[in-house]
């Protein structure tokens, strides 16, 4: 039996790895925020305690600029830029079924929606951030689990990336550059077959129930 949908955004058990800071070697250390601000609290009125006086410190403090906290800044800016401008998705099963069928996959190279939907399920559990490591350094990526050595690009140069995209592209909740490169995958000659978990799982079953009960 297949569980009830389960509608919205879920975790999925995606974990993201942590990003830590470069450390810094040498004798030389990184100018500090606060050490730069003690400095101009000094020299702008010692430890005067009056309005005037913390009004010009406050003047003075905003004047002065920190090299550290812009380059940390530029540095966040630039790690936003490289994640995920989505967040993870868990799809429901007929969610998932609407959406594959508004992009046209019933019938698609004479595979029915119940085949897309059974072999989502059964690579990622509906998950589009699902990704699986391989043993030889690539990704399994998204919903239906597309691999970077051939599909898509990642940090692995001199790649064919035949579907023209980064593999971030495929954790997209919104589903279309993943639908595009599957149906170029399933113009091989393989077809669906391309998947272990099609195979395995969905060729030549009943598959109906997938897409039982759901409206289109």
């Amino acid at each position: 039996m297949i569980q009830e949908d389960h509608e919205g955004s879920q975790d999925g058990g995606v974990h993201s790895s942590p990003v830590s800071s470069p450390s810094v070697s040498g004798s030389r250390r990184p100018v500090s925020c606060l050490s730069s601000q003690s400095s101009a609290l000094s020299q702008s009125g010692g430890g005067s305690t009056s309005a005037a006086g913390i009004e010009a410190r406050s003047r003075a403090l905003r004047r002065r600029w920190c090299p550290a906290g812009i380059i940390l800044l530029a540095l966040i800016s630039l790690l936003s830029c490289l994640l995920p401008a989505s967040e993870a998705k868990v799809y429901g099963r007929c969610e998932l079924a609407r959406v594959l069928h508004d992009f046209g996959l019933d019938g698609y190279r004479g595979y029915s929606l119940a085949d897309w939907v059974c072999l989502a399920y059964f690579t990622s559990g509906f998950n589009t951030a699902a990704v699986d490591h391989e043993a030889d350094g690539s990704t399994n990526n998204g919903i239906f689990q597309i691999n970077s050595r051939r599909w898509c690009r990642n940090l692995t140069p001199n790649v064919p990336n035949v579907c023209q995209m980064y593999c971030s592209d495929l954790l997209n909740p919104n589903l279309k550059d993943t639908v595009i490169c599957a149906m170029k995958i399933t113009q091989e000659p393989q077809g669906l077959g391309y998947w272990e978990a099609w195979r395995h799982h969905c060729q030549g079953k009943d598959l109906t129930e997938w897409v039982d009960g759901c409206d289109f």
